[in-house]
């Protein structure tokens, strides 16, 4: 008896989801880290490549976004504790974000950490096509993400994790 071609149309589609599932959920430390590059707000160009042997967090927020702007006074406090040990922290400003509203929240916030524009969605695009915020991935020494969290930080299990890399 043959299959019937509904069947197997949907083990290949079952095959195609199982593969993209085991891809995206690899365990930790495996999936190498799109090359971030982008403009800093005071101009220069920073890239993943000049941050490697050190852990990376970067994290995509909008100045309209509410949990966003709750989670900066932590980040920064992770910073200024963590930065002096290792940890980078990169900020990316969402395309679709005003340049100048980004250099107005920066200052207002006194964010330390450098912040990037990606006003052309190359960023966002290397990153899984983050759409939503705040996304925050922690991207190992080595350069490989170990997590990608989409929403609010938990932090105290990020800064565990963090000083494990330091």
């Amino acid at each position: 008896m043959k299959p019937a071609k509904e069947t197997v149309i949907a083990g290949i589609v079952l095959a195609v989801i199982v593969a993209a599932a085991v891809i995206w959920f690899m365990p930790a430390g495996l999936r190498q880290a799109p090359p971030l590059v982008g403009q800093t707000l005071d101009g220069r160009t920073l890239t993943l490549a000049q941050l490697r042997g050190k852990p990376v967090l970067v994290t995509f927020w909008a100045t309209t976004c509410p949990s966003c702007i709750e989670e900066m006074p932590h980040l920064i406090e992770l910073y200024r504790e963590l930065n002096p040990k290792g940890l980078e922290i990169i900020g990316v400003a969402m395309a679709y974000d005003p340049p100048e509203q980004v250099r107005t929240l920066v200052r207002q916030r006194q964010i330390p950490y450098p912040v990037v524009l990606d006003s052309e969605e190359h960023i966002a695009r290397e990153f899984d096509n983050v759409r939503v915020t705040p996304t925050s991935v922690l991207i190992s020494p080595e350069g490989r993400i170990v997590h990608y969290r989409l929403g609010l930080l938990d932090l105290p299990k990020l800064r565990e994790t963090i000083r494990e890399m330091l």
